[in-house]
């Protein structure tokens, strides 16, 4: 039996390991597939894991021995289920492994944000602070959060763990979220959370409606002295109108861990903004959370082989051939 993994350096670039899969069957390893070559690296393929390259119809219908396809995130919008569904593969997923990870990315952003720390270091290296004629000053204003309201679009798992931070804080809290309820946040429809919080936060799964909702209506809502921050997904932000928004000092600034392109393409309309922070989105990518994800795909793929799969995103209750 083989078991192909298609991209496994951004998992694991090296601190983890993948012996346990090796007690399952042969392990064939990539570390990324490009998509002309994945079709043939799957042929033989009894299982299939993937974190981004796609595993379309045709590879699933071209992989004969395929048992099942195990996603190593939590979106599984790369790989067409509704054809692994027809011949009775099941799709796995990992649920929950970066809860903590992620709302410690977005209040790291935050502080990024409202202290300017990297700004201020660089002031310090640069001599500035030996020729400064005081023994203190700052290059921006300096935000204090206490007493700010922060707004949460989408409370899940982890727009819940961004809400206790930010209650530790001192913040307020809104949210807006059709199904969720909270003891610690207040909700609010969609407007009124723009238009009342000092720093907004996207925590949301990306669907057809909400593509590019954060656009210039929302934005102009927002007050000059806030702050957008997103490590959800960058398609939901029209990425032309909040730089227009930021030109013009509309708000405060953004901060990014995500853009509607990865890696994003020349000429992206955010990069290079000073009032706009990007990181590479790597929100997830801490060891403990790579960590956990290794070992809920090593149990997704065990429990699946064994007939009784977990974390099936297709609906499917046994495997098929």
């Amino acid at each position: 039996m083989q078991i192909v993994i298609l991209d496994g350096y951004a998992l694991n670039p090296g601190d983890l390991s993948w012996t346990a899969f090796e007690s399952l069957g042969e392990v064939v390893y990539y570390d990324r597939s490009p998509a002309d070559l994945v079709k043939e690296r799957c042929r033989d393929a009894s299982v299939i894991i993937t974190n981004k390259t796609p595993v379309a119809a045709d590879t699933i219908s071209y992989a004969t021995q395929l048992k099942t396809i195990a996603v190593t995130a939590t979106g599984y919008n790369i790989v067409d289920v509704e054809a692994a569904r027809k011949r009775g593969i099941p799709v796995c997923n990992v649920p929950e492994y970066g809860t903590y990870s992620v709302a410690q990315h977005t209040f790291a952003l935050l502080l990024e944000l409202a202290n300017q720390v990297g700004k201020h270091t660089q002031s310090v290296n640069k001599g500035e602070w030996q020729e400064s004629a005081d023994w203190s000053y700052s290059k921006t204003p300096i935000r204090e959060l206490c007493g700010k309201t922060i707004g949460i679009v989408g409370l899940g798992r982890i727009g819940q763990q961004v809400a206790v931070i930010a209650t530790a804080f001192g913040m307020n809290i809104l949210f807006n979220d059709i199904v969720k309820q909270s003891s610690i946040a207040k909700a609010v429809g969609l407007e009124a959370l723009f238009a009342q919080s000092d720093v907004i936060s996207l925590h949301c799964p990306l669907t057809e409606d909400n593509r590019g909702f954060v656009n210039k209506k929302l934005l102009s809502l927002m007050k000059a002295t806030a702050f957008l921050i997103n490590t959800s997904r960058g398609q939901l932000v029209n990425e032309k109108d909040l730089r227009e928004a930021l030109l013009q000092n509309r708000l405060a600034g953004a901060a990014l861990d995500v853009l509607s392109v990865e890696p994003p393409l020349n000429g992206n309309p955010l990069i290079g903004l000073t009032n706009c922070i990007i990181t590479p989105h790597n929100a997830w990518i801490s060891f403990e959370a790579r960590e956990r994800l290794l070992q809920t795909t090593l149990e997704n793929v065990t429990s699946a082989l064994a007939g009784k799969p977990k974390n099936v995103v297709n609906k499917m209750p046994v495997i098929g051939h």
